[in-house]
């Protein structure tokens, strides 16, 4: 079982929480963790994974330019990620700036590629997300984030088809 972690990250701070939520996807037995930049993924890492977690910064309300060209490139394996889990993230500048927004732009992506989303009950019912630098709060919302994308691909891989 492999969960990727895809982030783009211009300050610092969305890679900090791409760490945070592989640290939660890790707790999970028999789960490889990977996590890479976007400019370093390809579209054999979304292959190979079984839940994929993208985050990135808010930028005029959407995912940045470089997840949405990773995303671009993605329709050369349009239809072979259905099924596979993925959820999302993303730093801003400020409160309302976006930042639902952003975490919608990523999950409609995935949605068309068919994969399946999981919302949450608690706060941040779409993904995970922090204003500026991610402090503890935040670091905890993206660890529950990477541990519910693991367990939730884990049971899908194991259910019988």
């Amino acid at each position: 079982m492999q969960i990727l972690v895809i982030y783009d990250s211009k300050t610092g701070n969305t890679r900090k929480m791409a760490t945070a939520v592989a640290e939660g996807a890790k707790e999970i037995a028999d789960i490889n963790v990977v996590m890479k930049s976007v400019e370093d993924s390809t579209n054999q890492d979304l292959l190979e994974s079984d839940g994929i977690i993208i985050g990135s910064p808010t930028y005029y309300g959407q995912m940045s330019g470089r997840i949405k060209t990773m995303f671009d490139k993605s329709v050369a394996i349009h239809g072979k990620l259905e099924g596979k889990v993925g959820a999302a993230f993303t730093s801003s500048g400020g409160v309302a700036t976006g930042a639902e927004t952003t975490i919608m732009s990523i999950l409609e992506a995935m949605l068309i590629h068919g994969m399946i989303v999981q919302g949450r009950t608690s706060k941040g019912h779409y993904g995970a997300a922090s204003v500026g630098e991610p402090q503890p709060k935040e670091k905890e919302s993206c660890k529950n984030l990477g541990r519910m994308v693991a367990q939730l691909a884990k049971r899908l891989k194991s259910s019988p088809q």
